[in-house]
């Protein structure tokens, strides 16, 4: 079995960390896997929306594997396959595989199933819609270990959240609950196990109707204008408005409303 379950239906594609008797922590088979994926979603002009979750009722992720990946990273351990040897001959693979420093304006939504820690925190920060069951529980317990959050979270979770709530979860390395990452603003929904499938679905099938350009340019402004003098970020917000006014999208739209139908987008 591959430690990435990648599912394509209709315009939404499916990726499922594989690994549950490992928690599914983050291998160097994974990791190439995913990165290979989000950045085939980024290509694709069919997809609309992406998925990400774990297997099985314990964990989204336990993040990067202290095992395999930490000490191939490190060069503890010399690659012994062509996973580690993919992993290592291709840097961009785990860019895309955290969502970082790779442009992926499309939609990511995080169905949390199970405990984020770690690499898996770290991956959650970069994705735009969060709903957790309510067993969940989140922690960035690098500092724990004497590594280093390096996938973002020293960049981004203080953006996210509260910076002294953001600074204790850093340096203590202490998990908190699902209703504490809701009440943080770390995650959008909690929700009891069974509702997480149709929570997710509703919201990435909404997503997934709406314009995808309209959709695209939404995110890439808020990224790109993100941590941005306000008058410098007014300034550009321009720029992804007008692709998008100038588009057939935004002539559908406003015809389908007045139709009284349901608009007909083709992404450009």
């Amino acid at each position: 079995m591959a430690a990435l379950t990648v599912e394509r239906r209709d315009s939404v594609v499916y990726l499922t960390f594989d690994r549950p008797e490992a928690q599914n922590a983050l291998d160097p088979e994974m990791i190439v896997l995913l990165g290979r994926a989000f950045r085939e979603y980024a290509e694709d002009v069919e997809l609309r929306c992406a998925v990400l979750t774990g297997r099985g009722d314990t964990a989204f992720s336990a993040g990067a594997d202290l095992r395999r990946t930490i000490p191939l990273l490190t060069g503890a351990r010399e690659p012994e396959d062509e996973w580690d040897r993919a992993l290592l001959g291709e840097p961009v693979l785990m860019q895309y595989a955290l969502l970082r420093g790779v442009d992926v304006f499309k939609p990511v939504v995080a169905a949390v199933n199970g405990y984020c820690i770690a690499g898996g925190m770290e991956l959650l920060q970069a994705t735009d819609v969060r709903i957790a069951v309510n067993t969940a529980t989140f922690a960035l317990q690098e500092a724990k270990w004497g590594l280093f959050p390096g996938a973002g979270s020293t960049v981004r979770l203080p953006q996210q959240i509260p910076y002294c709530k953001a600074m204790e979860m850093l340096l203590t390395g202490e998990r908190i609950t699902a209703q504490e990452a809701l009440q943080w603003g770390l995650v959008n929904h909690v929700v009891p196990r069974s509702q997480l499938g149709a929570k997710v679905e509703w919201i990435v099938r909404t997503i997934a109707e709406n314009g995808p350009l309209a959709v695209r340019k939404i995110k890439e402004s808020v990224i790109r204008c993100m941590g941005r003098p306000i008058e410098e970020a007014l300034a550009r917000e321009p720029e992804f408005a007008m692709t998008v006014f100038a588009s057939e999208d935004a002539r559908e739209g406003p015809r389908a409303f007045a139709e009284n139908r349901l608009p007909d987008f083709r992404g450009r």
